[in-house]
C-alpha cells in the first residue's frame, strides 16, 4: 500500500518502512508523527483519490534524524553593472521511516 501525503507544502510518496527525508519537523528524535494530509491511497487493487484530502486516512512515521542538506549556492550578477553577489545557505531537513499507513 502507498500513500501521497503533503508535508509541510511538500508532497511525498509514502510506502511502509520506507526512508524519506522532509523539510524540517518541531519532534524530537524517536518520536511518533502522524500526517492526515493524505492525498491518494492505493494498493494493486484500488485506489483513492481525495477531494481534496481522502477522509480518515493516516500516515504514522518515526523521526530518525534531523541534519542539515548541502550548501546552495545564490549567484546574483547584473550585466555590465559590475554587480555581483555570491551568497549561500544550508537548508534543515528531517529524516522519517514510515510505521504504517491507515
Amino acid at each position: 500500500m502507498y500513500a501521497i501525503v503533503d508535508i509541510a507544502g511538500k508532497q511525498f510518496r509514502a510506502e511502509e518502512n520506507k526512508i524519506l527525508k522532509v523539510p524540517y519537523l518541531h519532534q524530537e528524535v524517536g518520536e511518533l508523527v502522524e500526517f492526515d494530509n493524505v492525498l491518494l491511497m492505493g494498493d494493486e487493487k484500488e485506489t483513492k483519490i481525495g477531494n481534496p484530502l481522502v477522509k480518515d486516512a493516516k500516515v504514522s512515521a518515526k523521526i530518525l534524524e534531523h541534519g542539515r542538506d548541502k550548501k546552495v549556492i545564490v549567484w546574483k550578477k547584473k550585466r555590465r553593472k559590475g554587480y555581483q553577489v555570491k551568497r549561500g545557505h544550508r537548508q534543515n531537513f528531517t529524516r522519517i521511516q514510515i510505521e504504517n499507513i491507515v
